[in-house]
């Protein structure tokens, strides 16, 4: 019984752009991620809502390779990324919280770099870039320098730069902070419309309550651990709450 539900089990992880297993990571006392688990499937915006400090940026080291697990695993279709880094993170595109772009270079510039660091043929790259900026309704602006661009029209280029390898699982870091608002809401639905058409399982930190009106499902972190996982509806019935920020402020409080 316990062969057979392990073979189901690694089958599943198979299928899953990311799988979270009991994930934790510790800075000298201090718990930053404690016993995570979690999961993202094809096509699904999952939500990570959480307080500054909850763990959220840590928890994306770690999914990104920067930092090691103290314990538990996590993989992106199946490749462990501490044991698999190449295979997994080939699979994976992430939008940082802090601006990982070069100012002064333009915006084809940037994106061409970034497609070298992946080995792409120039004239495949270029027809990328010429895709992803129209996409995102850059085009006019592949020439200016990144510096000349509005904050949500930069942010574009760093979705469209963590694009540009093709990637199945997107990861996004507290990917709208400093923006208007109405970029911020494009951006949501941007990315919200790329799960459906690239058939991307994306991983969406905040902690801006109102973005998460918008998951397939929401995962609350709350000092380093999971206090909920489910959908919007969910998490409202579940408290009593009739609102995602009362019921946010409860679980967080």
């Amino acid at each position: 019984m316990t062969e057979i539900g392990s073979e189901h089990s690694k089958a599943r992880s198979l299928l899953l752009p990311l799988d979270v297993r009991g994930l934790s990571k510790s800075f000298g006392s201090r718990k930053a991620v404690d016993n995570i688990s979690l999961t993202v499937a094809e096509t699904e915006f999952v939500v990570l809502l959480g307080p500054n400090g909850a763990g959220k940026t840590t928890l994306f080291q770690m999914l990104s390779g920067l930092f090691t697990a103290d314990a538990g695993s996590a993989a992106i279709f199946g490749a462990e990324i501490a044991t698999a880094p190449l295979p997994a993170l080939a699979k994976l595109g992430i939008v940082f919280q802090q601006p990982a772009i070069d100012l002064d270079l333009s915006v084809r510039a940037n994106l061409q770099f970034q497609s070298d660091l992946h080995g792409i043929p120039r004239a495949e790259a270029r027809r990328r870039i010429v895709h992803w900026l129209a996409r995102f309704g850059l085009a006019d602006r592949a020439d200016d320098p990144v510096r000349t661009l509005s904050g949500g029209n930069r942010r574009r280029v760093e979705l469209a730069r963590a694009l540009l390898s093709g990637p199945r699982l997107l990861l996004m870091d507290e990917a709208t902070v400093g923006i208007d608002p109405a970029s911020r809401i494009q951006i949501i639905a941007d990315v919200k419309a790329l799960c459906r058409e690239q058939r991307l399982g994306v991983l969406w930190a905040t902690h801006l309550v109102d973005e998460a009106e918008a998951a397939d499902r929401i995962v609350v972190l709350a000092k380093g651990q999971v206090k909920f996982d489910g959908t919007v509806m969910e998490l409202k019935a579940g408290h009593g709450h009739g609102s995602v920020t009362d019921a946010f402020l409860h679980l967080t409080r």
